[in-house]
């Protein structure tokens, strides 16, 4: 169905191609997963085989991609689009009307489908994704990932041979993602569509693949084979692959189910080295402790034995906090206590109100009723020269932070305002994503890279409450684990976190606590630990495989074992 014919793409003013060597084919109804690290050009891969690269990207396009027998070179987007339902990692770039509904049917509109076979196809899109209720609702007031299901949806209604999906779970909820994936299954089993789909979140998607290609290294040819081939060989694989690999299992498992059946004996070796662990204990000549370091007492820690520091003021709190927008009562009643040095996971179904919290938090929005206050001040009453200091969010879409036309500049920008040395901004980039070119514009960077950046120029000023929405999007494994240490360092100099997100994996390494949101109110609040694991839609790979007992991560797994 999809054929690439040493495929290489070369973008206008780049010294080496972004892909090259690409030669697979992607069998009628058959699910293909594209992998590989941050950057190697899987956006590009995917661009190619509905015609957006190199007809509306520009570049060169060298060698040939064929879908259905018509030729990308010569066969524009529009002239595919009865063929291929493509969703980017954008989903706002997609929409070209208000309303759901109106954006589910304008795709068969544009193919000049009969009425009432549009009006079957919506009503069928809207219950398969769980969109029914939001039918009316305009689309800017959607969430991050209530927008992505309406994106995926609207490309689903015209019925296309070849659907390509670049990240499609990354904005949503682990529910959520669950109902779209097992919609792909039943039309690639049922329907037998084809589906090219790029993932970074493989801990969702693995299982569901036939096959797997994996580009390992930018310009580096793609190496196809079935998951567990290619996980074997992978630099990037999900926690349940690097748990098959600490406890030497072959071959290796990819489902929480496969590994559950091997987990006993590591399950007894772990209870076996904690009842060592404890027994030794008591034999053993306590260290003396060290003094506190001076950030341990500006978190207010107390060193043991003394009551000398009282808790610091808390860096950011809620009380009874509402927020209406629109016709939705967004929140209801919040109250939430940030304290210095703090990392705090908001966690909860698409829509439940994260992201809105976050606004409250940087004053985009102001309360309905109750009360916010970071660092003292008021949030959307305080001057924004004054809350950059206080207070820096990263939101789910990084553009909304970017504005000059090369990486370098945006950086120096970063410096100035933040009033850094110069330098610290690219310093920071560079730490979180090794080899983004810094005289790129930021539109030519993938969604990771992109978020990358945007976190950088935020951190730039560092702020003692930094706030993220979705920060790992776009991320692969070793961007996260970069990610997780600049946070984890930040965290211990006294900066309090907010994160929210719906990567489980990412709660369970870095948060300290977790804030269980659903329907704008809060219904859980505590140590992750406690919330994650007693959750089925929320526990971490490692949780659900390791049951009863509590484990959250593979370090953690490790660290017990040696």
């Amino acid at each position: 169905m999809i054929r690439f014919e040493n495929v290489s793409v070369t973008y206008d003013g780049a010294a080496e191609p972004t892909v090259q060597g690409v030669d697979f084919e992607v069998p009628e109804g058959e699910l293909v997963l594209l992998v590989g690290p941050s950057g190697v050009g899987k956006s590009t891969v995917l661009g190619a085989v509905g015609g957006l690269v190199p007809h509306f990207t520009g570049g060169t396009l060298r060698g040939r991609v064929t879908v259905a027998g018509r030729d990308t070179r010569t066969h524009k987007p529009r002239e595919l689009a009865d063929v291929v339902g493509t969703v980017g990692q954008d989903p706002l770039s997609h929409f070209v009307t208000d309303t759901v509904e109106d954006e589910l049917a304008y795709g068969m509109e544009s193919l000049g489908l009969a009425p009432d076979v549009m009006r079957r196809r919506v009503e069928e899109t809207l219950d398969l994704l769980g969109l029914a209720a939001l039918r009316d609702r305009p689309i800017a007031t959607l969430s991050g990932g209530q927008q992505q299901r309406v994106a995926i949806g609207s490309v689903l209604t015209p019925h296309p041979r070849v659907l390509v999906l670049d990240e499609p779970t990354s904005a949503l909820d682990p529910a959520a993602a669950e109902e779209v994936l097992a919609v792909l299954q039943r039309l690639v089993h049922d329907l037998g569509t084809t589906v090219l789909m790029a993932e970074h979140r493989l801990e969702r998607v693995i299982q569901y693949a036939d096959q797997v290609a994996l580009l390992p290294s930018p310009g580096a040819a793609p190496v196809l084979g079935t998951p567990a081939e290619i996980m074997a060989v992978s630099p990037v694989y999900p926690p349940v692959v690097d748990l098959g690999r600490l406890a030497g299992w072959s071959p290796l498992p990819l489902t929480v189910r496969d590994a559950r059946r091997r987990a006993p004996e590591l399950r007894e070796r772990l209870t076996e080295q904690r009842a060592d662990t404890s027994s030794a204990a008591p034999r053993t000549v306590p260290a003396p402790v060290p003094p506190p370091s001076p950030s341990r007492w500006r978190l207010g820690r107390k060193a043991p034995g003394t009551d000398r520091t009282a808790p610091p003021p808390p860096t950011a709190e809620a009380h009874s906090l509402a927020v209406r927008r629109d016709r939705v009562q967004a929140l209801r009643h919040v109250d939430l206590t940030v304290a210095p040095g703090e990392t705090i996971a908001l966690m909860g179904r698409n829509g439940a109100g994260k992201s809105t919290l976050l606004s409250a938090l940087v004053g985009l929005v102001a309360p309905s009723s109750g009360s916010v206050r970071v660092g003292g001040a008021v949030p959307h009453r305080t001057a924004p020269t004054d809350l950059v200091r206080r207070v820096g969010l990263v939101p789910q879409e990084p553009r909304d932070l970017l504005y000059a036309d090369t990486v370098a500049a945006e950086c120096a920008a970063a410096d100035r305002d933040a009033g850094a040395a110069p330098g610290t901004c690219r310093d920071l980039v560079s730490g979180l994503l090794p080899g983004i070119p810094v005289d790129t514009h930021p539109r030519d960077l993938s969604e990771g890279q992109r978020l990358t950046l945007a976190l950088a120029v935020v951190l730039t000023a560092r702020p003692p409450l930094l706030l993220l929405d979705e920060p790992t999007r776009g991320l692969d494994y070793a961007a996260k684990a970069r990610l997780v240490a600049v946070l984890r360092g930040l965290a211990a100099e006294g900066h309090a976190i907010v994160l929210a997100t719906h990567d489980v994996e990412l709660a369970a390494e870095l948060a300290d606590r977790v804030v269980l949101l659903a329907e704008g109110e809060v219904i859980a609040d505590g140590p992750t630990a406690d919330v994650v694991v007693a959750s089925p839609s929320f526990a971490p790979q490692v949780t659900k495989i390791l049951a009863p007992q509590k484990w959250l991560t593979v370090a953690q797994v490790k660290g017990a074992l040696t």
